[in-house]
Parts: structure tokens; C-alpha cells; sequence
């Protein structure tokens, strides 16, 4: 599989049409683009793509792969700025942080709110929990994380997504026949949830079965989505997670929403108000671009 594969499939998804794609944005013929979407297609043994009244859409394996494709294009163009700036050692260097697994839906935007200034500047991009995020903003290691508002770092924070909590399960559960999953669901069952150190998962979960009138007590607590997803495929339990999993599931994880209202957690940019970059400055001017882009992206996929 080569990188034009990939820039080849995300336009040909954006334009929404083979021909479009070709004649407008690769430049080359519409016959030879089909040939490399199929190409693509036998290289990770699936159709990504089908044709309709509407023109070309996605199958679920093709709404799947967008997203990762999206994501390694970024992280690509990201490198080669990141190579280019490191011979002008004189340019400015942008740090952000992400909450492992948030880097798939939001690099690109803050990437593309930065557009202005790519030239000019090196992004470093880091990976990592959101307490240890906080830390690092704290320090001056990082200009901006997208975190989790940490109650014990004194950071300011703007919220830019709620998200929902959704069910994980494996794949062959018996709850997987269910649309939607009542949170009594949970009882008798293994259940995994955040640890002490994911302490605003753990405290809307508690919140939320509070609420609901259940004394359920985790039997294991994790730092990460990785984690979480690795103990439901080993211990066939279920896990209380942000929906942003579903970019991450296996095929034998799968998830569904509870039923009724699901709690939220918010998803926030944080900085240090010591912290006076003018790139930071010009980023946070554009926050309400950068969650206007969420608008044009993909609904998650169903399993």
C-alpha cells in the first residue's frame, strides 16, 4: 500500500464521484483511478466503496478506513514539515498534546486552523493521558492538549466536544442482539470502567450509576482506551467508555449505546494562561472554527 492510495481514496470520498476526483483534484484518468481504488481495495481485503444513485459512498469498512486514512495523511504531512523546519532550527515550535486516541478527529482540525502558519512554524504533536497532558502543560512541555477539564491543575480549559458514554462488549455477547443497553445490564457481569488516575471517567461513571440506583463496583479500572478494549476481549466483561472508542475497536470489540439519556464527558482544550506564544493566541482565536469542522465529519460507524 502506497501513500497515493491513500490520497486517492480521500478524494475520491470528499468529491463523492470517481470521474469528479480525477479530472479535478489528481489530474489523472478516471479508468486509472478505478484501477488503484481496487488496488486498495484487494490490498486490505474489503470494499470501501460502492456506487449509488448518490454517486460513490463508503461501506462500513470504507467509513472504518477513511478515518485511519485521514489520520496517517495528517501525521505524513505532518512529518514532512517536521523534517523541512528542522534544517530552520530559527522557526517557532508549536507543541500539542492529545488524549490517546482523540489524535484521529482532531489532528487534522487543529492542523488545519494552523494553516496560515505551517510555514513558518514546527508542530510537535505528543500522545498521552490526560492528567500527564495537564502536567506537561503545567511545565511548558506542551502549548495546547486536548484533555479532559483535570480538576487538580490549575489550567484554563475550553470545552469543545460532549461526548456520550457507550457500552463495549465482545463481539459474540449475548448483548449484542440489543439496540440499546439498560444500565441494570451491567449487573452479574464484569465490569471495567476508568482508574483512580482517569479520575473524570471514573467520576461520571459513578455519578451516572448513582443515578440510576446501582451499587456496582469495578472490577477493573483503566488508564486507557487500549486497556479498556484489551480486558473486554479477555475477560468477555463490558466497559463504560467515550465514544470516540469506536475508533479504535477491533473486530472483536463492539459497542452500543445505553439506552435512555448517556451520560457526557467533555473534551476540552487546555493551556497555561503563563503561556503567552503568539501561535497559541492565533490558535485559540479559532476554536469555534475548529469545532464547527466537526460538523462535516463522518457519523461513527455501527457495528
Amino acid at each position: 500500500m502506497e501513500l497515493r492510495h491513500l490520497r486517492y481514496f480521500v478524494a475520491v470520498v470528499e468529491e463523492g464521484s470517481l470521474t469528479t476526483a480525477a479530472e479535478n483534484r489528481l489530474h489523472t484518468s478516471q479508468p486509472s483511478l478505478s484501477r488503484q481504488i481496487r488496488d486498495l481495495e484487494l490490498e486490505v481485503e474489503a470494499d470501501l466503496l460502492f456506487r449509488s444513485v448518490h454517486g460513490v459512498e463508503l461501506t462500513a469498512a470504507g467509513k472504518v478506513f477513511l478515518d485511519h486514512a485521514r489520520l496517517a495523511l495528517a501525521q505524513v504531512d505532518a512529518a514532512v514539515l517536521a523534517a523541512r523546519r528542522a534544517a530552520q532550527p530559527t522557526k517557532k515550535t508549536f507543541s500539542i498534546g492529545f488524549q490517546t486516541g482523540h489524535e484521529m478527529n482532531w489532528l487534522p482540525r487543529a492542523m488545519h486552523v494552523l494553516r496560515d502558519e505551517l510555514l513558518n512554524i514546527q508542530v510537535t504533536i505528543q500522545s498521552d493521558y490526560s492528567p500527564d497532558l495537564a502536567d506537561a502543560l503545567i511545565h511548558g512541555r506542551l502549548d495546547v492538549a486536548f484533555l479532559r477539564v483535570e480538576p487538580t491543575f490549575d489550567l484554563c480549559y475550553e470545552v469543545i466536544d460532549h461526548e456520550p458514554l457507550i457500552v463495549l462488549m465482545p463481539s459474540d455477547h449475548p448483548l449484542t442482539n440489543h439496540e440499546t443497553i439498560r444500565p441494570q445490564e451491567f449487573i452479574g457481569e464484569i465490569f471495567i470502567g476508568g482508574s483512580n488516575k482517569a479520575t473524570v471517567l471514573r467520576a461520571v461513571t459513578e455519578d451516572y450509576l448513582k443515578r440510576c440506583g446501582l451499587d456496582i463496583k469495578l472490577d477493573h479500572g483503566v488508564d486507557n482506551l487500549a486497556m479498556a478494549i484489551s480486558l473486554v476481549a479477555s475477560t468477555r466483561g463490558l466497559a463504560l467508555m467515550p465514544a470516540y472508542a469506536e475508533n479504535l475497536l477491533p473486530w472483536s470489540v463492539v459497542s452500543r449505546p445505553l439506552e435512555g439519556e448517556a451520560p457526557m464527558i467533555d473534551l476540552a482544550v487546555g493551556y497555561s494562561d503563563a503561556n503567552k506564544s503568539p501561535i497559541l493566541k492565533l490558535f485559540l482565536s479559532r476554536l469555534e472554527e475548529l469545532k464547527e469542522l466537526k460538523v462535516l465529519t463522518l457519523p461513527p460507524k455501527k457495528n
